[in-house]
C-alpha cells in the first residue's frame, strides 16, 4: 500500500543547498544588485518580470550570454497585442548561440531503442553543422528559404536544423510516422526547397521502411530542389523513385573540407521555425517563431526554471512532430549534453528509459503524464530496479498530470526529486506555467508562472479569478509569440486564433485555475469543456478520477448534444478481461460522483477499443464529439490512430 500523504505539506521541498546553488538564486541577486532591488523570493522577482519586461528580458540576454548585438531599444508598442516589437535593432543568430562550444566534450547521445546508438562531440557537431550549411548554400538556401525534416529524433535532424538557421533559412519538421497526406498538409503550405528524411526507423522492436512513403510525398511537394536521405535502417539508403534524392555522405561529400560556419547576422524577430498545429479541425495552422524570441525564452526555462546547467545531461521523450522537440535542442545554449531518444518508450516494459537515465547520467527526465499513468497502470515501481542517481528532475507536459501521477512519481520512481508539470503548446513554442527549482512541488499543481509571463485566470466577463476556474490568459506582450501564420498577410487567422475572446489579452484555450499556493491546475482545454445544465466543467477533472480505477486503461470524455442540453459521455477502454457490466459503471459513476459533483457523472459509459489521438500523444475530444454527432473529421491525418474513429460512429448507447 502506497504511504499516507499529508495533503497539507508539499510533496516535495528544495533542501537549502540547492536553492542557494540554484540559477534562478543567482539570477535573482544580479538582478537585485544590477538595479538596486531587494527582490525577497519568487514572488517577488515574478512581479518585478512582469511590471519591468524591458529590464528583465535585458537581464536574460546579460545572464544568458547571447552571441549578438542587443541594440539600444528593447521594446517598442508595449501596449499592443500583437503588434509589439522586442529588440527592433539587435542582430544575433540562433545556430551560433547553441554552436558556442567546440571541444571534446558529448554534445549529443543518441538511442534509437536498443538498435542504433552514436555520439557526437561538441567538436564534431560544429564540422558537421559546417558540411551542412556549405552544401546548403551551394544549392542555393539563403535567409527565408524552408528547409524541412522528416525525420527522427536523432543527431542529423539537429545538423540540418542547425544549418539552417545559420543561414537565416526556416526549418519545419514532422515526424516519419506521420502519414502522406498529413505531411503534404504541413510542407506542402510551407513549400520547402530542401527535405532531409530517412529511410525508415525502429518502433517496439520491428523497423518500419520509409521509401514508399518519402517517394510519394516528394512527388506531391513541386517546391523541392534536394531530398536528402540519412540512413538508418541500413547502411545505404534505398534512393531510386525518390526525385532529386541524395544520400547524406554524398550530399556532403563535396564540403568535408569546410571547417567554419559563417553565421548570418540576423534581426531579433527573423523565422526561425514553423510549427503546426495538431489540425485535428481542419488543415493545421502554420505557426511562425523567431530566432531571438525563442532564443530568449529557453534560456530563461532551461536555466532559471529548469535549473539546467552547463555539462548536465537533458532527455526529453520526443518526436519531431511535437514541440518539445524545439524545445530540448535549445538545452545546446546552456552546454547541456542532449540524450536523444527514438522509438517506443516502452521497450522492455517501460524501463528502457530508466536504462538510458542510468548509463547515460541523465540529470532531466522529460516525458508525458501519459507515461507516467501507464508506467502507474503497469505497476512498474523504477526505483526499485534503477539509481536514478542523477535525475534532478522529472518533466511532464502534453496533458495535465493527475495529482495521482504526483504520487506515483515520489513514490515508484523517485523521492528526491523536483517534478514539474508544465504547460504552454505549440503556439508559443515555450511554457506559460511551469516548474522552479527553489519552490515546493504541492500535489496536483504545477508550481508556478513564467517568469515575465503576465498570467490571470480570468472569469467569462473578463475578470481576474481566484481558486476557481476560468481561461488562463496573458495580459502583456512575451518575446516568444509568434511573428503570425504562414499565409496570413493580414493576420486575421492570428487575431482569431488568440484575441478575439479578449481584446488586446492572449487567449490561450486552457481551463486553469490558481490555487492557494500560487500554483497552477490545468482543468483541459477551454475548447473541450462540457457544459451540462449550462455549468461548465473541465474534462481534466473527469480524467483525474477515472484513472484512479484499475479496471481502465484510458478514457475520452465529451459533451453530447441531447434534448437541447448537453449530456456527458464517458467512452472508457478497459483492461484485457475487464467487461463493462453495471457493476464496473456504476462502481465509475460513483467514483466520480464521490470526488467531483453531480453534473460530472456521465450519462452514458460506453467500451471502445482504442482512444484516437494526435502524434503527439495528446486526446482528441473534438475530433470523437465530431463522428459522434455525424459531422466530418476534416484532418484525420493529423492522428497517430485514425481508425479508432471508427469506434464512436453510429453507437446504439448514444440513442438511449
Amino acid at each position: 500500500m502506497p504511504e499516507a500523504r499529508n495533503l497539507d505539506q508539499p510533496l516535495w521541498s528544495p533542501a537549502p543547498e540547492r536553492v542557494a546553488s540554484s540559477q534562478m538564486t543567482a539570477f535573482r541577486e544580479r538582478v537585485n544588485a544590477r538595479w538596486g532591488l531587494d527582490l525577497a523570493d519568487y514572488d517577488a522577482l515574478h512581479a518585478w518580470s512582469v511590471d519591468q519586461p524591458e529590464q528583465f528580458w535585458t537581464a536574460i540576454w546579460s545572464f544568458g550570454e547571447v552571441v549578438g548585438e542587443a541594440g539600444a531599444t528593447v521594446l517598442e508598442n508595449g501596449d499592443r497585442m500583437p503588434g509589439a516589437r522586442w529588440f527592433p535593432q539587435a542582430r544575433l543568430n540562433y545556430a551560433q548561440n547553441l554552436l558556442r562550444r567546440r571541444d571534446g566534450g558529448e554534445a549529443l547521445v543518441f538511442w534509437g531503442e536498443d538498435k542504433v546508438k552514436l555520439r557526437y562531440t561538441w567538436s564534431e557537431l560544429y564540422r558537421e553543422v559546417a558540411h551542412f550549411a556549405a552544401a546548403l548554400r551551394d544549392m542555393g538556401v539563403g535567409p527565408g528559404d524552408r528547409v524541412a525534416a522528416y525525420m527522427p529524433n536523432m543527431p542529423q535532424t539537429i545538423v540540418a536544423m542547425l544549418a539552417a538557421s545559420s543561414i537565416g533559412a526556416i526549418f519545419t519538421s514532422a515526424s516519419p510516422d506521420f502519414g502522406e497526406q498529413g505531411v503534404l498538409d504541413r510542407f506542402g503550405q510551407t513549400e520547402p526547397k530542401l527535405l532531409i528524411t530517412v529511410d525508415g526507423y525502429f518502433y517496439n522492436g520491428k523497423s518500419v521502411d520509409c521509401h514508399a512513403k518519402v517517394a510519394a510525398i516528394v512527388a506531391g511537394l513541386p517546391s523541392l530542389e534536394r531530398v536528402v536521405v540519412v540512413p538508418y535502417l541500413k547502411a545505404e539508403p534505398a534512393l531510386e523513385g525518390i526525385a532529386h534524392a541524395r544520400s547524406w555522405s554524398a550530399f556532403l561529400k563535396p564540403h568535408l573540407a569546410v571547417t567554419e560556419i559563417e553565421f548570418a547576422q540576423l534581426p531579433f524577430d527573423h523565422p526561425l521555425y514553423i510549427m503546426y498545429s495538431s489540425g485535428t479541425t481542419g488543415v493545421p495552422k502554420c505557426i511562425v517563431h523567431c530566432a531571438g524570441g525563442v532564443l530568449l525564452q529557453h534560456i530563461k526555462e532551461h536555466r532559471l526554471h529548469t535549473d539546467v546547467k552547463p555539462g548536465d545531461r537533458v532527455f526529453y521523450f520526443t518526436t519531431c512532430g511535437w514541440m518539445m522537440w524545439n524545445w530540448l535542442v535549445s538545452g545546446l545554449a546552456v552546454g547541456a549534453t542532449l540524450l536523444l531518444f527514438d522509438g517506443s518508450p516502452f521497450v522492455d516494459e517501460g524501463d528502457i528509459l530508466f536504462d538510458y537515465a542510468d548509463a547515460e547520467g541523465m540529470t532531466h527526465f522529460g516525458t508525458s503524464a501519459k507515461f507516467i499513468d501507464h508506467l502507474a497502470k503497469l505497476g512498474r515501481r523504477p526505483a526499485d530496479t534503477h539509481k536514478l542517481d542523477t535525475v534532478r528532475a522529472i518533466l511532464s507536459t502534453g496533458s495535465p498530470l493527475v495529482p495521482e501521477g504526483f504520487d506515483y512519481v515520489y513514490e515508484a520512481i523517485k523521492k528526491d526529486v523536483c517534478l514539474s508539470s508544465i504547460s504552454g503548446g505549440t503556439d508559443i513554442l515555450s511554457c506559460f506555467v511551469l516548474g522552479n527549482p527553489v519552490l515546493p512541488v504541492w500535489r496536483g499543481e504545477i508550481q508556478c508562472k513564467g517568469l515575465a509571463m503576465a498570467i490571470e485566470v480570468f472569469d467569462d466577463e473578463g475578470r481576474p479569478v481566484r481558486g476557481e476556474k476560468g481561461e488562463l490568459v496573458c495580459t502583456k506582450p512575451f518575446p516568444v509569440m509568434p511573428i503570425g501564420f504562414w499565409n496570413d498577410p493580414d493576420n486575421a487567422k492570428y487575431h482569431a486564433a488568440y484575441f478575439e475572446r479578449f481584446d488586446n489579452i492572449w487567449c490561450h484555450g486552457d481551463f486553469c485555475e490558481v490555487t492557494e499556493h500560487g500554483g497552477l491546475i490545468i482543468h483541459g482545454r477551454s475548447d473541450a469543456t462540457l457544459n451540462p445544465g449550462g455549468v461548465r466543467i473541465g474534462t481534466a477533472e473527469i480524467y483525474r478520477q477515472v484513472e484512479k480505477l484499475d479496471e481502465i486503461l484510458e478514457s475520452i470524455v465529451i459533451g453530447q448534444d441531447w434534448q437541447n442540453d448537453v449530456r456527458v459521455v464517458l467512452f472508457v477502454k478497459l483492461r484485457d478481461g475487464v467487461v463493462l457490466d453495471e457493476a464496473l459503471i456504476k462502481k465509475i459513476k460513483q467514483t466520480i460522483r464521490d470526488n467531483t459533483t453531480p453534473r460530472h457523472v456521465p450519462a452514458q459509459v460506453v467500451a471502445v477499443d482504442d482512444i484516437p489521438r494526435t502524434r503527439s500523444g495528446k486526446i482528441v475530444e473534438l475530433a470523437v464529439r465530431n463522428v459522434v454527432h455525424g459531422r466530418p473529421v476534416k484532418n484525420v491525418e493529423a492522428l497517430a490512430n485514425p481508425e479508432a474513429l471508427d469506434f464512436y460512429r453510429d453507437r446504439k448507447e448514444l440513442g438511449q
